[in-house]
């Protein structure tokens, strides 16, 4: 088989950040795929509770410098990279003093979920996709986690659905059992617009909620991914209105790897 190229993007990867299973995750998935002769990148949020001196974070100026649009602001976009110690792993992080220098991830010091939040999710979801592109590096898949990194496979689909290095792209979706009861703004469809995107491909949203990010994420990608058992009843429910949709569901306590590297190959295949 080819060696096939694997995009990880992720909100978080051991050992610089872990708030839930995704990271550990993230952390054992691409190494395991790496070592079975695949070709790895990881991309995640660069959130202030990483310690850059400790972690030897150090800025890619040559991937630096262009501005990510959300809603009718500009913000510069910074790429980080560090090495995981004792893997042959790089980790790029995606980074902007407005939405990631908080000392907190998702939620402050009192527990209250960041308004934010949405706005810090497309601007990671757009710069995966620009710090691709400024590496120059086509992905035969793209495999995105959790809910924050939901609109990468719509975006793919539409406003960069003519860009050769995506033209051969598969996305994945995996869904976690990780929840928030936040509700967003009302003008959360113009934030997360971009060109060849109409308000009628994004319906989804209109609940402006954590269920309308996992739904876009499952609308979108060619592959969803089930992760654990015990979600709740609205989660449930959202997985059954995706009938058309091929769901797979991996036990990790059975040989997850093997099954995500069959996986990889019949997507392409």
């Amino acid at each position: 088989m080819s060696k096939l190229r694997i995009l990880y993007v992720a909100n978080e990867i051991n050992p610089f950040l872990q708030t839930s299973e995704v990271a550990e995750f993230v952390r054992k998935l691409p190494q395991a795929m790496q070592e079975r002769g695949m070709e790895i990148r990881i991309l995640v949020p660069r959130f202030g509770t990483i310690n850059e001196r400790k972690n030897r974070l150090h800025e890619v100026v040559r991937l630096s410098g262009i501005n990510i649009s959300v809603g009718d602001e500009e913000k510069p976009l910074v790429i980080k990279v560090a090495s995981i110690p004792n893997a042959k792993l790089q980790v790029y992080f995606i980074d902007n003093e407005d939405y990631f220098h908080r000392k907190h991830v998702f939620f402050d010091k009192e527990n209250k979920f960041f308004e934010d939040n949405d706005e810090r999710a497309i601007f990671f979801c757009k710069g995966v996709i620009e710090t691709v592109r400024k590496l120059g590096w086509a992905p035969d898949i793209v495999h995105c986690n959790d809910w924050m990194t939901s609109l990468v496979p719509m975006y793919l689909k539409t406003t960069y659905k003519n860009d050769p290095l995506f033209a051969n792209t598969k996305t994945v979706f995996t869904v976690y059992n990780n929840e928030f009861t936040h509700k967003f703004s009302e003008n959360l469809i113009d934030k997360v617009k971009m060109i060849d995107i109409e308000d009628s491909m994004l319906t989804h949203l209109e609940s402006a909620d954590l269920e309308g990010f996992i739904r876009i994420g499952m609308q979108y990608s060619d592959l969803v991914i089930k992760s654990g058992e015990n979600f709740n009843e609205r989660m449930e429910d959202v997985f059954s209105e995706f009938t058309d949709k091929k769901i797979e569901e991996i036990d990790a306590d059975q040989d997850y790897l093997e099954s995500y590297y069959n996986l990889y190959n019949e997507l392409v295949g």
